[in-house]
């Protein structure tokens, strides 16, 4: 019998689930998960094509579903994993949200909110790189397939 060990390997595979589903369904494959005291509140991935809203983007599912959980706009005692280091957009959603925690896999040297001057609530912690080559691999893959 094996036991699980809730730890950031554990919630970040989650949410490589997520860009996993996000993939299957053709959208960018970014999936989010947020937790609070070792247990998942909230899911998402990348809904922007199926929704056709340039907002639907898997860190806001998955902050809707926490607030929607908790009953509460403030996100504070939860950590955030995501598989691609948020955009501008999301970040602002993560700060208004006062998140506690925002763990990424894949930078986003392009798009991700570090590159255009974003932040985060003061009171955030910010991790990067973990699972970093699982979640790039899956994004390059999904990419190159449109490039065919």
């Amino acid at each position: 019998m094996e036991i699980e060990v809730y730890n950031d390997e554990y919630f970040m595979k989650q949410a490589m689930r997520e860009a996993e589903l996000a993939y299957a369904e053709d959208e960018v494959p970014v999936g989010a998960i947020i937790t609070v005291n070792k247990k998942i509140i909230g899911r998402g991935h990348n809904l922007t094509e199926r929704l056709v809203d340039v907002t639907a983007h898997a860190e806001i599912q998955a902050i809707t579903a926490a607030s929607g959980y908790l009953g509460a706009k403030y996100l504070k005692d939860c950590t955030l994993y995501v598989t691609l280091e948020p955009c501008p957009m999301c970040a602002g959603a993560l700060f208004w949200s006062q998140i506690g925690r925002v763990v990424y896999a894949a930078k986003d040297e392009k798009r991700g909110f570090l590159a255009h001057g974003g932040r985060l609530h003061k009171t955030t912690v910010l991790e990067g790189g973990f699972m970093e080559k699982e979640a790039s691999s899956l994004l390059k893959t999904y990419f190159a397939s449109k490039r065919l």
